[in-house]
Protein backbone atom coordinates (compact mmCIF):
# COMPACT_ATOMS: atom_id res chain seq x y z
CA UNK A 1 0.00 0.00 0.00
CA UNK A 2 1.43 3.36 -1.01
CA UNK A 3 0.82 6.81 0.41
CA UNK A 4 1.21 10.08 -1.49
CA UNK A 5 1.90 13.68 -0.46
CA UNK A 6 1.65 16.48 -3.01
CA UNK A 7 2.39 20.16 -2.42
CA UNK A 8 3.78 23.26 -4.19
CA UNK A 9 7.56 23.76 -4.15
CA UNK A 10 10.26 25.46 -6.24
CA UNK A 11 7.64 26.99 -8.53
CA UNK A 12 6.25 23.57 -9.43
CA UNK A 13 4.60 20.57 -7.74
CA UNK A 14 6.43 18.25 -5.35
CA UNK A 15 5.20 14.66 -5.09
CA UNK A 16 6.30 12.04 -2.59
CA UNK A 17 5.03 8.46 -3.00
CA UNK A 18 6.13 5.92 -0.40
CA UNK A 19 5.42 2.23 0.17
CA UNK A 20 5.26 2.53 3.98
CA UNK A 21 2.57 4.95 5.26
CA UNK A 22 4.28 5.04 8.64
CA UNK A 23 7.43 6.44 7.06
CA UNK A 24 5.69 9.27 5.21
CA UNK A 25 6.26 11.87 7.92
CA UNK A 26 9.98 11.19 8.17
CA UNK A 27 10.41 11.16 4.40
CA UNK A 28 8.48 14.42 4.09
CA UNK A 29 10.79 16.07 6.62
CA UNK A 30 13.78 15.02 4.53
CA UNK A 31 12.19 16.31 1.32
CA UNK A 32 11.30 19.62 2.96
CA UNK A 33 14.87 20.01 4.19
CA UNK A 34 16.34 19.30 0.76
CA UNK A 35 13.90 21.71 -0.91
CA UNK A 36 14.82 24.45 1.55
CA UNK A 37 18.55 23.89 1.07
CA UNK A 38 18.46 23.94 -2.74
CA UNK A 39 16.23 27.03 -2.77
CA UNK A 40 18.52 28.93 -0.40
CA UNK A 41 21.53 27.95 -2.49
CA UNK A 42 20.29 28.19 -6.07
CA UNK A 43 17.20 30.39 -6.42
CA UNK A 44 17.45 33.12 -9.04
CA UNK A 45 14.47 34.88 -7.48
CA UNK A 46 15.47 35.17 -3.79
CA UNK A 47 17.50 38.20 -2.85
CA UNK A 48 19.12 36.20 -0.04
CA UNK A 49 20.15 33.15 -2.08
CA UNK A 50 23.77 32.21 -2.59
CA UNK A 51 23.29 32.34 -6.35
CA UNK A 52 22.21 35.98 -6.16
CA UNK A 53 25.35 36.77 -4.13
CA UNK A 54 27.50 35.07 -6.74
CA UNK A 55 25.87 36.95 -9.61
CA UNK A 56 26.25 40.27 -7.78
CA UNK A 57 29.90 39.75 -6.82
CA UNK A 58 31.27 41.61 -9.88
CA UNK A 59 33.99 39.07 -10.56
CA UNK A 60 35.14 38.59 -6.97
CA UNK A 61 35.43 35.10 -5.45
CA UNK A 62 32.52 34.13 -3.22
CA UNK A 63 32.60 31.58 -0.42
CA UNK A 64 29.64 29.23 -0.73
CA UNK A 65 28.01 26.32 1.08
CA UNK A 66 28.73 22.69 0.29
CA UNK A 67 25.25 22.37 -1.25
CA UNK A 68 25.79 25.34 -3.56
CA UNK A 69 29.22 24.02 -4.56
CA UNK A 70 27.67 20.64 -5.37
CA UNK A 71 24.93 22.28 -7.46
CA UNK A 72 27.45 24.33 -9.46
CA UNK A 73 29.70 21.30 -9.92
CA UNK A 74 26.72 19.36 -11.33
CA UNK A 75 25.85 22.26 -13.66
CA UNK A 76 29.42 22.43 -14.95
CA UNK A 77 29.46 18.67 -15.53
CA UNK A 78 26.21 19.04 -17.49
CA UNK A 79 27.88 21.63 -19.70
CA UNK A 80 30.98 19.49 -20.16
CA UNK A 81 29.19 16.27 -21.17
CA UNK A 82 26.86 18.11 -23.58
CA UNK A 83 29.59 20.24 -25.21
CA UNK A 84 27.99 23.35 -23.78
CA UNK A 85 24.38 22.69 -24.81
CA UNK A 86 23.30 22.80 -21.15
CA UNK A 87 25.19 25.86 -19.91
CA UNK A 88 24.67 27.58 -16.53
CA UNK A 89 25.82 30.98 -17.85
CA UNK A 90 22.42 31.63 -19.48
CA UNK A 91 21.19 33.78 -16.58
CA UNK A 92 21.42 37.10 -18.41
CA UNK A 93 19.78 35.67 -21.51
CA UNK A 94 16.82 34.37 -19.50
CA UNK A 95 16.41 37.72 -17.75
CA UNK A 96 16.47 39.68 -21.01
CA UNK A 97 13.98 37.28 -22.57
CA UNK A 98 11.54 38.12 -19.78
CA UNK A 99 12.02 35.28 -17.31
CA UNK A 100 13.24 37.56 -14.54
CA UNK A 101 11.00 36.49 -11.63
CA UNK A 102 9.06 33.49 -10.36
CA UNK A 103 7.26 32.13 -13.39
CA UNK A 104 3.81 32.73 -11.86
CA UNK A 105 4.68 36.46 -11.87
CA UNK A 106 6.01 36.61 -15.44
CA UNK A 107 3.72 38.73 -17.63
CA UNK A 108 2.21 36.27 -20.14
CA UNK A 109 1.91 38.90 -22.89
CA UNK A 110 4.12 41.89 -23.50
CA UNK A 111 5.57 44.24 -26.12
CA UNK A 112 8.22 43.06 -28.59
CA UNK A 113 11.71 42.67 -27.17
CA UNK A 114 14.19 45.40 -28.02
CA UNK A 115 17.23 43.22 -27.37
CA UNK A 116 19.01 40.74 -29.58
CA UNK A 117 20.28 37.41 -28.34
CA UNK A 118 24.01 36.72 -28.34
CA UNK A 119 26.06 33.65 -27.49
CA UNK A 120 26.18 33.16 -23.72
CA UNK A 121 29.54 33.75 -21.97
CA UNK A 122 30.25 30.03 -21.57
CA UNK A 123 30.62 27.63 -18.65
CA UNK A 124 34.42 27.58 -18.96
CA UNK A 125 34.51 31.06 -17.43
CA UNK A 126 33.19 29.75 -14.09
CA UNK A 127 35.98 29.12 -11.57
CA UNK A 128 34.81 26.64 -8.93
CA UNK A 129 36.98 25.30 -6.11
CA UNK A 130 34.95 22.53 -4.49
CA UNK A 131 37.48 21.89 -1.72
CA UNK A 132 37.73 25.54 -0.72
CA UNK A 133 34.01 26.05 -1.41
CA UNK A 134 34.57 29.19 -3.47
CA UNK A 135 33.35 30.25 -6.89
CA UNK A 136 34.09 33.18 -9.16
CA UNK A 137 32.23 34.28 -12.27
CA UNK A 138 33.35 37.23 -14.39
CA UNK A 139 31.63 40.55 -13.90
CA UNK A 140 28.40 40.69 -15.90
CA UNK A 141 27.98 36.91 -16.07
CA UNK A 142 24.84 35.56 -14.42
CA UNK A 143 24.46 31.90 -13.52
CA UNK A 144 21.20 30.01 -13.74
CA UNK A 145 21.17 26.53 -12.21
CA UNK A 146 17.55 25.72 -12.98
CA UNK A 147 18.37 23.03 -15.54
CA UNK A 148 20.03 20.73 -13.01
CA UNK A 149 19.47 21.98 -9.43
CA UNK A 150 15.89 20.69 -9.21
CA UNK A 151 16.96 17.28 -10.48
CA UNK A 152 19.81 17.22 -7.97
CA UNK A 153 17.30 17.99 -5.22
CA UNK A 154 15.10 15.07 -6.32
CA UNK A 155 18.06 12.67 -6.33
CA UNK A 156 19.31 13.80 -2.94
CA UNK A 157 15.88 13.74 -1.32
CA UNK A 158 15.00 10.28 -2.62
CA UNK A 159 18.32 8.76 -1.60
CA UNK A 160 18.40 10.37 1.84
CA UNK A 161 14.74 9.64 2.64
CA UNK A 162 15.26 5.99 1.77
CA UNK A 163 18.39 5.79 3.90
CA UNK A 164 16.68 7.40 6.91
CA UNK A 165 13.32 5.60 6.72
CA UNK A 166 14.15 2.31 4.99
CA UNK A 167 11.09 2.76 2.78
CA UNK A 168 10.98 2.56 -1.00
CA UNK A 169 9.83 5.80 -2.53
CA UNK A 170 9.51 8.13 -5.48
CA UNK A 171 10.23 11.86 -5.37
CA UNK A 172 8.85 14.03 -8.17
CA UNK A 173 9.61 17.73 -8.64
CA UNK A 174 7.65 18.78 -11.70
CA UNK A 175 9.12 16.78 -14.56
CA UNK A 176 12.09 15.51 -12.51
CA UNK A 177 11.64 12.12 -10.83
CA UNK A 178 13.99 10.05 -8.66
CA UNK A 179 13.52 6.53 -7.27
CA UNK A 180 15.11 4.96 -4.19
CA UNK A 181 14.59 1.49 -2.76
CA UNK A 182 13.00 -1.59 -4.33
CA UNK A 183 10.23 -0.67 -6.77
CA UNK A 184 6.83 -2.41 -6.86
CA UNK A 185 6.58 -5.49 -9.07
CA UNK A 186 5.09 -3.46 -11.94
CA UNK A 187 7.31 -0.45 -11.25
CA UNK A 188 6.25 2.98 -10.05
CA UNK A 189 3.63 4.20 -12.56
CA UNK A 190 4.64 7.57 -14.01
CA UNK A 191 2.58 9.56 -16.50
CA UNK A 192 4.78 11.16 -19.15
CA UNK A 193 3.15 14.11 -20.91
CA UNK A 194 3.75 17.69 -22.04
CA UNK A 195 2.54 18.95 -18.64
CA UNK A 196 3.46 17.10 -15.44
CA UNK A 197 0.18 18.21 -13.83
CA UNK A 198 -2.13 16.41 -16.30
CA UNK A 199 -4.02 13.29 -15.22
CA UNK A 200 -4.98 12.08 -18.71
CA UNK A 201 -3.18 11.59 -22.01
CA UNK A 202 0.50 11.05 -22.57
CA UNK A 203 1.93 7.66 -21.67
CA UNK A 204 2.19 5.77 -18.37
CA UNK A 205 5.51 3.95 -17.87
CA UNK A 206 6.82 1.83 -15.02
CA UNK A 207 9.96 3.04 -13.23
CA UNK A 208 12.16 0.58 -11.35
CA UNK A 209 15.10 2.76 -10.36
CA UNK A 210 17.29 5.70 -11.25
CA UNK A 211 15.60 8.81 -12.57
CA UNK A 212 13.41 10.22 -15.29
CA UNK A 213 13.19 13.80 -16.53
CA UNK A 214 10.94 15.60 -18.96
CA UNK A 215 11.96 18.89 -20.54
CA UNK A 216 9.66 20.85 -22.79
CA UNK A 217 8.56 24.15 -24.25
CA UNK A 218 4.81 23.82 -23.61
CA UNK A 219 4.35 24.69 -19.95
CA UNK A 220 6.69 27.61 -19.25
CA UNK A 221 6.27 30.02 -22.14
CA UNK A 222 5.22 33.62 -22.66
CA UNK A 223 4.59 36.06 -25.52
CA UNK A 224 6.63 39.16 -26.38
CA UNK A 225 5.07 40.80 -29.39
CA UNK A 226 4.30 37.98 -31.81
CA UNK A 227 7.10 35.76 -30.48
CA UNK A 228 6.42 32.83 -28.19
CA UNK A 229 9.35 32.41 -25.82
CA UNK A 230 10.19 29.70 -23.30
CA UNK A 231 12.71 28.89 -20.58
CA UNK A 232 15.04 26.58 -22.52
CA UNK A 233 17.82 28.69 -24.00
CA UNK A 234 20.18 27.74 -26.82
CA UNK A 235 23.58 28.87 -25.45
CA UNK A 236 24.89 29.41 -28.99
CA UNK A 237 22.35 32.14 -29.72
CA UNK A 238 21.12 33.39 -26.34
CA UNK A 239 17.57 32.85 -27.66
CA UNK A 240 14.97 30.25 -26.74
CA UNK A 241 15.68 26.94 -28.45
CA UNK A 242 13.68 26.64 -31.65
CA UNK A 243 14.01 23.03 -32.67
CA UNK A 244 12.02 19.95 -33.58
CA UNK A 245 10.79 18.79 -30.18
CA UNK A 246 8.20 20.26 -27.85
CA UNK A 247 8.84 17.64 -25.15
CA UNK A 248 11.64 15.16 -24.45
CA UNK A 249 11.56 12.54 -21.66
CA UNK A 250 14.66 10.52 -20.78
CA UNK A 251 15.35 7.70 -18.31
CA UNK A 252 18.82 7.39 -16.82
CA UNK A 253 20.77 6.16 -13.81
CA UNK A 254 19.91 9.35 -11.93
CA UNK A 255 17.47 12.21 -12.24
CA UNK A 256 20.38 14.59 -12.85
CA UNK A 257 21.63 12.53 -15.79
CA UNK A 258 18.11 12.26 -17.20
CA UNK A 259 17.60 16.02 -16.87
CA UNK A 260 20.90 16.80 -18.59
CA UNK A 261 19.97 14.57 -21.52
CA UNK A 262 16.38 15.81 -21.89
CA UNK A 263 17.43 19.48 -21.78
CA UNK A 264 20.28 18.95 -24.25
CA UNK A 265 17.91 17.09 -26.58
CA UNK A 266 15.53 20.06 -26.80
CA UNK A 267 18.43 22.33 -27.73
CA UNK A 268 20.10 20.00 -30.25
CA UNK A 269 16.81 19.32 -32.08
CA UNK A 270 16.91 16.61 -34.77
CA UNK A 271 20.34 15.37 -33.73
CA UNK A 272 18.97 14.28 -30.37
CA UNK A 273 17.75 10.86 -31.50
CA UNK A 274 21.19 9.66 -32.56
CA UNK A 275 22.85 11.35 -29.56
CA UNK A 276 20.55 9.57 -27.10
CA UNK A 277 20.92 6.23 -28.91
CA UNK A 278 24.72 6.45 -28.81
CA UNK A 279 24.53 6.86 -25.02
CA UNK A 280 22.03 4.04 -24.53
CA UNK A 281 19.43 6.34 -22.98
CA UNK A 282 15.77 5.32 -23.36
CA UNK A 283 13.77 8.37 -24.44
CA UNK A 284 10.45 9.64 -25.75
CA UNK A 285 10.51 12.71 -28.02
CA UNK A 286 7.36 14.54 -29.06
CA UNK A 287 7.46 16.82 -32.11
CA UNK A 288 5.44 20.03 -32.35
CA UNK A 289 2.84 18.22 -34.46
CA UNK A 290 2.41 15.51 -31.82
CA UNK A 291 4.49 12.85 -33.59
CA UNK A 292 6.19 10.57 -31.06
CA UNK A 293 9.67 9.10 -31.52
CA UNK A 294 11.10 6.60 -29.05
CA UNK A 295 14.73 5.69 -28.50
CA UNK A 296 16.28 2.50 -27.14
CA UNK A 297 14.35 0.55 -24.51
CA UNK A 298 11.61 3.14 -24.07
CA UNK A 299 8.29 1.21 -24.24
CA UNK A 300 6.24 1.64 -27.39
CA UNK A 301 2.90 3.35 -26.81
CA UNK A 302 -0.28 1.46 -27.54
CA UNK A 303 -2.01 4.76 -28.41
CA UNK A 304 0.56 7.41 -29.37
CA UNK A 305 -0.05 10.92 -28.13
CA UNK A 306 -2.10 12.75 -30.74
CA UNK A 307 -2.19 16.16 -29.18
Amino acid sequence: MTTTATFPALGTTATLIIDDPGALHGARLVLDDELRAIDEACSRFRDDSELMRINAAAGEPVRISQRCAEAIEVALRAASVTDGLVDPTIGTALRLLGYDRDFELVTPNGPPLRVRGVRVPGWEKVELDVNAQTVRVPSGVELDLGATAKALCADRAARRAHEETGAALLVGLGGDIAIAGPAPAQGWPVRVADDHAVTEGGQVVGMYGGGLATSGTVRRNWMRGNRRLHHLVDPHTGETADGEWRTVSVAAASCVDANIASTASIVMSSGAVAWLAERGLPARLVAHDGRVTTVGAWPVEESPCSR
